[in-house]
């Protein structure tokens, strides 16, 4: 009996998550019939290798999904808001690396380690959880399943390539004039921050995200939010 293949698109290719997307379907060499590689107007038309072969990338539109049965979205929220229910409508399951669904009422928010069984209500759209709360919901459901947990203090330290290429870009432009005995100009982190930028350049900066009203980041608000979700607990 042949192994079913999927057409997949990959939404973000050119990103930093992107890459490590395809790096993985490679890796374990996912069954792919097609694979089409998404991007903004600006990166289209680059070129990408994948199992060796060149693969053009094409501008993400409402008609770029026809025929995709997994559509993966790594390239923001307001992409993943505008074209993951087109993806939809011509029949794919988008699996949305972003913030875009996770919070929203009528969308699976799915750790395979710790809810794979919501996997099968999902309406066309399975989000994810952020970075942080992946790992730590994992780690702690077999503790959670024998002990049971009433308080988690989490400290997170998060990679630079969290906020993209040009933060990594910028880290590795502060290392070098640190290095050099020049003056460093910080021009991206932290993001969503007040208009005072820092260095990241051996450096780490206690801001993750905008801060919110109740003086917790979004990133840190995030966490609480979506482990209760990701759990079943209502969000209080």
């Amino acid at each position: 009996m042949s192994e079913q293949k999927f057409n997949v698109a990959v939404v973000g290719a050119t990103g930093a998550v992107g890459e490590q997307i395809l790096g993985l379907l490679e890796k374990r060499d996912f069954p792919i019939a097609e694979l089409k590689l998404l991007s903004s107007a600006r990166s289209a038309g680059k070129v990408l290798k994948f199992k060796g072969q060149d693969v053009t990338v094409e501008e993400a539109t409402p008609d770029s999904f026809k025929g995709i049965d997994i559509a993966l979205f790594s390239a923001g929220g307001d992409v993943s808001k505008e074209l993951a229910p087109h993806a939809v409508r011509h029949g794919a399951v988008c699996i949305d690396n972003t913030n875009a669904f996770r919070m929203d009422p009528d969308k699976v928010l799915v750790v395979p380690e710790v809810n794979p069984e919501k996997i099968d209500e999902h309406n066309g759209i399975i989000a994810n959880p952020n970075c942080s709360t992946i790992q730590m919901v994992a780690a702690l459901k077999p503790l959670h399943d024998a002990f049971g947990i009433s308080r988690i203090i989490v400290s997170t330290y998060q990679a630079v390539s969290g906020a993209g290429h040009k933060a990594i870009e910028e880290m590795l432009r502060q290392s070098r004039e640190v290095l050099a005995g020049n003056e460093v100009r910080p021009d991206i982190l932290p993001v969503g921050s007040l208009p005072v930028k820092h260095q990241i350049a051996f450096n780490a900066i206690p801001q993750i995200d905008k801060f919110t009203e109740n003086g917790y980041t979004l990133e840190e608000m995030k966490m609480v939010r979506e482990t209760k979700k990701n759990h079943g607990r209502r969000n209080h």
